[in-house]
């Protein structure tokens, strides 16, 4: 077992030493702001929020990734690609780990973040993480009408349930392996 520790480890290590190139960096992060627009024009509260933080900016640093985006007097997002000065927030990603960040997600919490700069501005983002939510359902229900969007999105629901079980199995069953007793509230 030691060894395909090992071997996971050495993989983790190779993955995060590969560096995308440019085109897909920029093409990923204008994704990225395309989506999470979509996803702030369907909360009106939190545009308006957001209204009030116009022209400042938040920068994501994870590993050697910057991401940096203003926000705008509509309330939504926009790129900056210009990096004049510092950033009204940055926010440090501080898990090196892309398994360990999925891994965080997918039991419900938050990856562990420091963060720098404006108080205020980092309680409206804490805000729209806490409160903003994609609504899978109503955009699948556009395209495929409501009972296919209904039924996949409890599949999908089924499926990151399964997630967190095996999860917290694989969590459980390194735990034994490593002290030599079993837990007995598993």
């Amino acid at each position: 077992m030691d060894n395909l520790k090992e071997m996971a480890l050495r993989l983790e290590r190779l993955v995060l030493g590969i560096k995308p190139p440019f085109w897909l960096m920029d093409e990923g992060q204008q994704k990225v702001i395309l989506f999470l627009n979509h996803v702030l024009k369907q909360e009106d509260v939190a545009m308006q929020r957001l209204k009030r933080q116009a022209t400042k900016t938040v920068e994501l640093r994870w590993n050697e990734i910057e991401f940096r985006i203003a926000f705008t007097p509509a309330g939504l997002l926009e790129r900056v690609l210009e990096r004049k000065g510092s950033a009204d927030l940055i926010l440090f990603l501080n898990e090196a780990s892309p398994l360990m960040i999925l891994q965080n997600l997918a039991q419900g919490g938050k990856p562990p973040i420091r963060i720098e700069g404006d108080v205020q501005l980092a309680a409206e983002v804490n805000w729209l993480i806490d409160h903003v939510r994609w609504d899978v359902e109503s955009d699948l229900a556009r395209v495929f009408g409501d009972e296919m969007a209904r039924l996949s999105v409890q599949i999908a629901r089924q499926c990151v349930q399964a997630l967190r079980e095996f999860v917290k199995t694989v969590q459980s069953g390194l735990q034994v392996m490593k002290t030599g007793k079993q837990n007995s509230n598993d």
